[in-house]
């Protein structure tokens, strides 16, 4: 078996890497050249891997939806309280970082709205259904309210989390804590 596909395989991941810290700081602004510094990669390599711009995007947001629905699927939503089971959801979308950010940013690029519902919007809803019928979350916020909301903390927290310094697990007690919470001591 050659090593070639394994490589190539690694140096597709620390592009998208690359590509999603980038994106994430510079927006769209941000040129293949960038990317490509970033990646440590010539211009050429980068446009082996990923011919355009939107080919690079496209990849980015399957990687990215992939991870966050296998991490979402890991943590075990159902299993646990609820309250755990949101630090655990929180706790999956910061881990993935800069790539979640990108994604959100791309509006989820080339892959199907449906798919991204099925995959991630569903398991979250799910958990806020689970909360208002057990009394734990509000009853009179429709979960699709919820769920926006939630968003927009968690897309607020990812810089806090890796470049901000405060580490995924402080960031994933705090923000937890503000949506179950709120910001009242």
């Amino acid at each position: 078996m050659s090593r070639k596909p394994v490589l190539g395989d690694h140096l597709a991941t620390s592009v998208l890497d690359a590509a999603a810290t980038v994106l994430t700081e510079r927006g769209a602004s941000a040129s293949m050249a960038d990317i490509a510094s970033a990646a440590g990669v010539g211009r050429a390599t980068l446009y082996r891997y990923f011919p355009t711009r939107e080919a690079l995007l496209a990849a980015l947001c399957e990687a990215a939806l992939d991870e966050l629905a296998e991490r979402i699927a890991a943590a075990r939503l159902d299993t646990v309280p609820v309250a755990e089971a949101l630090a655990r959801l929180t706790r999956a979308f910061l881990g993935t970082g800069s790539r979640y950010t990108a994604f959100l940013r791309s509006g989820g690029g080339s892959v199907p709205r449906d798919e991204v519902d099925r995959r991630l919007g569903t398991p979250v809803l799910n958990l806020f259904r689970r909360g208002a019928a057990e009394g734990t979350l509000r009853g009179d916020v429709p979960p699709e309210v919820l769920l926006a909301l939630y968003a927009g903390l968690i897309e607020a927290a990812v810089p806090l989390a890796s470049r901000g310094g405060l580490g995924v697990e402080r960031t994933t007690e705090a923000a937890t804590g503000l949506f179950l919470n709120g910001a009242v001591v």
